[in-house]
């Protein structure tokens, strides 16, 4: 694997049930991302989209193929060599944040911060995401925007190399929604992480990196975007 190319997915497969009502979701994927990239993956419901990201996730096991990340093969771990990848290399990103009610702002991102061995500094996430005012407010005190901005300084203070993010912005109002998108932007400027990212909202791919869409659980499109649109910009 060169140097560039932090994310090979080959052949992959992935599928449901068994007999006659055996579902394969996933027909033999096979892409590559490069480190940083902000990679956006498009998709009807059913298309494979969310298996494809729980895969990454070595959140399921795949039925074939292999998924390298920095190298390591994931499908080839073992259960307990899985819980120390996804505590390295991954911060989850979801639509409905699942932050813990009963902790502050600062304290849910504490909580991951714990489960790293080259955390970011709480104080300068909550000052890089608009939250140092709010760190004291519980998840029910603040907004949608700033629950999202919440959950992502939760998964980026483990300075993950790859961010997972699941329909980021679909709770949030058109406003929010792009002040999430321009926040992403800089962290991924910032820090350097590379991101797949679920979504609906095709206007997303012009401040993308790579492009992809997946169909009946095959990949229809693998483009890279060499004209990136700043997220401030997007129309949709």
């Amino acid at each position: 694997m060169s140097d560039q190319v932090y994310l090979r997915v080959d052949a992959l497969r992935k599928s449901y049930g068994s007999g006659g009502a055996r579902l394969e979701v996933l027909k033999g994927v096979s892409v590559e991302v490069e480190r940083g990239e902000v990679c956006v993956l498009f998709g009807p419901s059913g298309s494979g989209k969310s298996t494809f990201l729980n895969l990454l996730g070595g959140l399921e096991p795949a039925d074939s193929g292999s998924i390298a990340v920095a190298g390591q093969d994931i499908c080839q771990l073992s259960g307990r060599q899985l819980v120390e990848y996804r505590r390295r290399e991954l911060g989850f990103i979801f639509q409905f944040y699942n932050l813990v009610p009963d902790l502050t702002v600062r304290e849910n991102i504490e909580v991951c911060r714990q489960l790293s061995k080259n955390p970011l500094p709480v104080d300068e996430l909550l000052h890089s995401l608009g939250l140092w005012d709010h760190r004291g407010k519980f998840p029910n005190q603040i907004s949608g925007g700033q629950q999202q901005r919440c959950s992502i300084g939760r998964a980026l203070v483990k300075n993950p190399g790859l961010l997972l993010c699941d329909e980021p912005t679909g709770a949030l109002d058109y406003k929010t929604s792009k002040e999430i998108l321009e926040l992403m932007e800089e962290v991924n400027r910032k820090f350097g992480c590379t991101m797949v990212i679920v979504t609906h909202n095709d206007a997303i791919r012009h401040m993308s990196h790579h492009i992809l869409r997946l169909r009946d659980g095959e990949l229809v499109e693998d483009e890279r975007n060499e004209h990136l649109v700043p997220a401030s910009e997007l129309e949709w």
